[in-house]
């Protein structure tokens, strides 16, 4: 079986995905992977539940799209999927991925998390495969894409939904934060990077700017007269540029960077500024804040 299938990215993102396949084969990361693009995302919605919640993401104008996910956890009521995924393909926009592993992978997969299979404990996770594979057979049937995790990592798995789906005329789903704080009142500790620009010249002792923040367009000015300045500012952004594509294949959904200086107000404000704008201009979103200013 072929490890992907190949998907145009520039088909039509569905209203409605439905994740669905054998247990331990990795739906939950495909949920989360489909959640950090903005789908709407349920877990084992009850199959009669389906067609009214695709009529609420058909209807709604606050949803752009959905995935649920449904597996053998329905029990009997997964007889009544086909019928029901007849019903609401006429009404929606939906696709179906069957996530699939070869049997040694699923049982070495439950054997490290210790979990126990879905259709219970009193036989062996063998027969359980089995027995899983004769309900879903149904299902697998009528699925737009079938993909074996056996070979991928979590990241692969994640990578290779973002690719299906990610709508490539939105640009990038990673959200930056461009943060400044002062290390005088401690490191932000949810920054994945933090630099620090003690080593400029410091407008605290400037007693006219003393009052202002890096915001202020005087204070910039000056902080950006130094050569210093102006090649840090250039090759952090470089930098940022070439790390960013790397952090969105991995699945990173949103980085925060930190620029650090002594109280937070000036230097470590005007280049956190001046990164965002980079970072703009260069197609990202990029949002600011400033931890430790008090007076613009």
């Amino acid at each position: 079986m072929a490890r992907k299938a190949k998907v145009s990215k520039k088909e039509k993102a569905p209203q409605l995905a439905i994740i669905t396949g054998l247990s331990g084969s990795g739906k939950g990361t495909v949920l989360k992977a489909l959640e950090d693009l903005g789908y709407y995302a349920v877990d084992n919605l009850p199959v009669e539940l389906i067609p009214k919640f695709a009529e609420l993401v058909s209807d709604s104008s606050n949803i752009r799209s959905a995935a649920l996910v449904v597996d053998v956890r329905e029990g009997d009521a997964l007889r009544q999927f086909p019928a029901t995924y007849a019903k609401i393909r006429k009404k929606v926009n939906v696709t179906t991925l069957f996530l699939d592993a070869d049997n040694d992978v699923l049982i070495r997969r439950f054997s490290e998390t210790r979990r126990p299979h879905p259709l219970g404990v009193d036989t062996s996770v063998m027969s359980s495969l089995e027995a899983e594979r004769a309900m879903l057979q149904p299902i697998r049937s009528l699925a737009d894409h079938v993909i074996n995790t056996s070979k991928f990592t979590v990241h692969e798995l994640r990578r290779t939904i973002h690719e299906k789906f990610q709508d490539a005329s939105e640009g990038s789903k990673i959200m930056v934060y461009v943060n400044s704080f002062g290390f005088r009142h401690g490191v932000p500790p949810d920054s994945d990077l933090v630099f620090d620009v003690r080593f400029l010249p410091n407008p605290n002792y400037i007693p006219e700017f003393k009052a202002l923040s890096g915001r202020h367009p005087r204070v910039a000015r000056y902080i950006r007269s130094f050569p210093q300045t102006v090649e840090f500012i250039d090759r952090i952004s470089e930098l940022l540029i070439y790390l960013l594509p790397h952090y969105i294949q991995e699945g990173k959904s949103y980085l925060t960077i930190a620029f650090g200086c002594t109280g937070g107000r000036h230097r470590s404000v005007m280049i956190a500024e001046e990164i965002r704008k980079r970072l703009l201009r260069a197609g990202y979103k990029a949002k600011g804040t400033h931890r430790d200013v008090l007076v613009s």
